[in-house]
């Protein structure tokens, strides 16, 4: 279905969806062992004030089979507001994210939001499995979909809301950025979703971060940790996880308490997510502003961090590198000085790193770009070229 006919069908009640999931999709051997191309270097799969949306922001993103990526974001239909007529869009890349295919509507809530996507595919069967948030103005809403064809149809958005928010949660956001699969240790085969919330304690709004994980495939989901901690010690919003040896959580939240520094706070929990080993605690060597951030544990076992670097500024993307499993970091080269605001790694098929962040010459949020991050003996170093916009 093309983009315009999917509008066609848009309805207040919406929830749109498009085509139901074709099951049984696995990559095929051919496509597991395709080099990325040699001269790929920076491409553009969102670009704002196209495809018949003002902002494209909100970057998750997975990789399937070998070369295969799924760049999904929020398509922000009248304004770059939070709110409003908001959908969840996608778009597929068959050779490691150097061109893309047409773009695709995930979900349609009509003039309401759906957004907050946090994809992870699910190792045992290659199902790709999203939660994402639906705003209806007086409460938030979460919902599972999922594809079994590599992205190409998609199941009905099912509302799991009764599941994952208990009933004094106000405000709830899942992600945004990639969820995880956890592959080893005694909690293999968990799909393992980072989320924060809002409740309301003594007269006091106090915002928290939580996990969210299924033990079958995304068919059943439950709470895991929960943590909220006075807004004068830790302000939790967005969060992002990656696995660590035996299958131990490493945990980083954006930290909004909006006076001082550091602005990033992390934990870890040793049961899979079902509580934290301790409290969360700042993280004071990842430098930046209150922003969403994304970490990931490459397959040579280094932690990378993303986010813009600059002190004050949503500016000067930034990759921080961890060797002790995030007892402390490293500052790399920039990707860029230019505004940035939120970004998310996922690893390649030739060992490189795809950062997909939001950018822009005057403002973070002209654009969606897909860069892919080498490493070298100078650290993580971005592979520049020419930009591809298809």
């Amino acid at each position: 279905m093309t983009l315009a006919a999917a509008r066609g069908r848009r309805t207040l009640a919406g929830l749109a969806l498009l085509i139901t999931g074709a099951a049984g999709w696995q990559a095929s051997a051919g496509e597991a062992a395709t080099p990325l191309p040699a001269a790929c270097a920076t491409s553009v799969p969102f670009r704002s004030g196209t495809q018949g949306y003002h902002t494209f922001r909100i970057p998750a993103v997975v990789r399937i089979g070998g070369t295969t990526v799924l760049a999904f974001a929020e398509g922000r239909r009248n304004s770059g507001a939070d709110d409003g007529d908001i959908d969840v869009v996608l778009r597929r890349s068959y050779d490691g994210g150097c061109t893309w295919e047409p773009l695709q509507l995930i979900a349609d809530a009509g003039t309401e939001t759906f957004g907050n996507p946090a994809p992870v595919v699910d190792p045992r069967t290659g199902r790709v499995v999203l939660l994402i948030c639906r705003d209806t103005g007086p409460e938030r809403l979460v919902y599972e979909l999922h594809s079994d064809s590599g992205g190409l149809t998609w199941s009905p958005p099912r509302d799991i809301t009764s599941e994952v928010k208990p009933a004094n949660w106000r405000w709830y956001a899942t992600g945004p950025g990639h969820a995880i699969a956890l592959r080893s240790g005694p909690h293999a085969g968990r799909l393992l979703v980072p989320a924060n919330h809002t409740s309301v304690l003594a007269g006091v709004t106090v915002h928290g971060a939580h996990a969210l994980y299924s033990d079958n495939g995304g068919q059943d989901w439950h709470i895991g940790f929960v943590q909220a901690l006075p807004g004068d010690w830790l302000n939790l919003n967005e969060s992002t996880m990656a696995e660590l040896p035996g299958g131990r959580v490493y945990v980083n939240s954006r930290d909004d308490r909006g006076f001082s520094a550091p602005t990033r706070a992390d934990a870890y929990s040793s049961d899979g997510g079902l509580s934290i080993d301790g409290i969360f605690r700042p993280q004071g060597a990842l430098e930046g502003p209150e922003v969403q951030g994304s970490v990931l544990r490459t397959q040579d076992g280094a932690l990378l961090y993303s986010g813009p670097a600059y002190p004050a500024k949503r500016r000067r993307m930034t990759l921080r590198v961890s060797g002790d499993q995030g007892a402390s970091w490293t500052s790399e080269p920039p990707v860029g000085e230019r505004p940035a605001a939120y970004s998310d790694l996922v690893e390649l098929a030739d060992g490189t790193v795809g950062l997909l962040y939001e950018t822009g010459i005057t403002s973070p949020y002209e654009s969606l770009t897909f860069a892919r991050l080498t490493q070298g003996p100078n650290g993580w170093i971005p592979t520049f070229g020419a930009l591809r916009g298809r």
